[in-house]
């Protein structure tokens, strides 16, 4: 039981929540952009030389999240040793208010790094959100179509302008799909795909930020506080990490002050010969 104790399970959930986002956004977003540079390839231009450039940035993006998972997995790993270390099992076993300088300096770092974190993902999950749109966008136009079938004169002014997007020069040629080629284009393997496969990667991206801002646990102090893995995976952890520590100075005082006193009544007793009387007589009356 004391072992079980010990296992930061908030430090835990919030590690696993961060790996599974990660594992989503990463595996799902490397064979959604594979998927897209087909598709562009396929419908929307005729010349290598129209997609060169789209196709470099897929590979280079790619490239970024292999890092991105190495990345996210060791630094996870770290978070949840450290937040082994730092249960209250743990304070329990090596002195109950015992810390060091450099604990508290490589909470600190861990903090200032998650916050950093928190808000250079929130960025990638906004910008993951824009092939969604673009996708949504074209969803919506086919099945405008599929409805307007029996007018086809309507049906051929509605397009998807690749170029409109930014993910082709403006000479590209044809660099748009419209009517029922377009309405054919949805109805493909390829895209359905893609489609869902950029939707899960959406999703993994809000996992991982959910993982980085959303976990708290609670002390036996009667206090509630977070432990300093759990402090990274928070947005608030600075200020419960400044609540515990004045909570721990306070104690600290305390048994300071009544240490001191003791010390007082103990030297008082010795001056007196061993015994401490009142300096003011007895009441008759008083009967407590």
């Amino acid at each position: 039981m004391r072992c079980l104790g010990g296992v930061p399970y908030c430090s835990l959930v919030a590690t696993l929540l961060c790996f599974s986002g990660i594992a989503l956004f990463c595996g799902c977003g490397h064979q959604a952009l594979t998927e897209t540079e087909r598709l562009i390839e396929t419908y929307f231009a005729r010349n290598l030389l129209d997609y060169i450039t789209l196709a470099y940035i897929i590979q280079y993006f790619q490239y970024v999240i292999y890092g991105l998972a190495s990345f996210f997995f060791l630094y996870c790993i770290a978070l949840l040793a450290e937040g082994f270390y730092t249960t209250s099992a743990a304070k329990q076993t090596f002195g109950e208010f015992r810390s060091t300088m450099c604990g508290r300096c490589l909470s600190s770092s861990f903090i200032v790094m998650t916050y950093l974190l928190a808000v250079l993902w929130l960025l990638v999950f906004a910008f993951s959100a824009l092939p969604v749109y673009f996708f949504y966008n074209m969803d919506a136009t086919c099945s405008t179509i599929d409805v307007l079938t029996e007018t086809p004169a309507s049906i051929n002014q509605l397009c998807v302008d690749a170029r409109q997007y930014g993910l082709l020069p403006w000479n590209a040629v044809p660099g748009k799909a419209c009517g029922m080629t377009l309405s054919n284009i949805c109805k493909t393997r390829e895209y359905q795909m893609t489609y869902n496969l950029y939707v899960a990667a959406f999703a993994g991206a809000g996992i991982t930020l959910l993982a980085l801002v959303s976990v708290e646990a609670k002390g036996r102090f009667g206090l509630t506080y977070t432990v300093s893995s759990t402090y990274n995976f928070a947005v608030h952890c600075c200020l419960h990490l400044a609540v515990y520590q004045v909570y721990v100075k306070t104690l600290k005082h305390r048994a300071t002050e009544e240490r001191r006193g003791y010390d007082l009544y103990r030297r008082m007793q010795r001056d007196r010969g061993g015994t401490l009387c009142s300096p003011y007589s007895a009441d008759a009356f008083d009967i407590s």
